[in-house]
């Protein structure tokens, strides 16, 4: 191995894909349960969108169990699509940072990691998921405007 080569694979980038994505750390803990400081490496804050100006970095969900505000779902008959919700609590969802960085990384393709609340100081790493789509609608439920994105399970690191 060349000198070059020898510090680029020692490089801390060296987990970071071409789309900018630390995708090395996360990618085998995937189901693995994890607690808060060890989510709260990647994603630090406590909202479910994580995003650096602008960038997508990470999600928070818990499929609306512990928060029904964010009834987030998997999509009818397809375990690699995901129903996220955007951010905001109440009210109309607007385009606040945090939803116009998920709309950006539709652009982007990036995948970031996924982290599902079972509980207390327990959560499930689900993998790396890309945001495909995105449309603002009235959720009758709810009764409010809500964003909802299309995620997808990124298959591969390399991706």
């Amino acid at each position: 191995m060349h000198k070059r080569d020898e510090h680029e694979a020692q490089s801390p980038k060296s987990n970071v894909n071409k789309r900018g994505a630390d995708v090395g750390h996360w990618t085998s803990d995937f189901g693995r349960i994890l607690s808060w400081a060890e989510v709260q490496r990647t994603h630090r804050i406590r909202n479910g969108v994580y995003q650096r100006q602008g960038r997508l970095i990470s999600l928070l969900t818990d499929f609306g169990r512990i928060n029904p505000c964010y009834p987030d779902r998997h999509a009818a008959n397809d375990s690699n699509t995901i129903i996220y919700t955007g951010a905001g609590r109440h009210g109309d969802q607007h385009l606040t940072p945090a939803n116009r960085a998920l709309l950006a990384a539709i652009e982007s393709g990036h995948a970031v990691p996924l982290f599902n609340k079972l509980g207390t100081g327990r959560w499930q790493h689900m993998g790396h998921w890309r945001v495909t789509a995105a449309r603002h609608e009235f959720d009758e439920h709810a009764q409010r405007m809500l964003w909802r994105f299309t995620l997808k399970r990124a298959l591969t690191r390399a991706e």
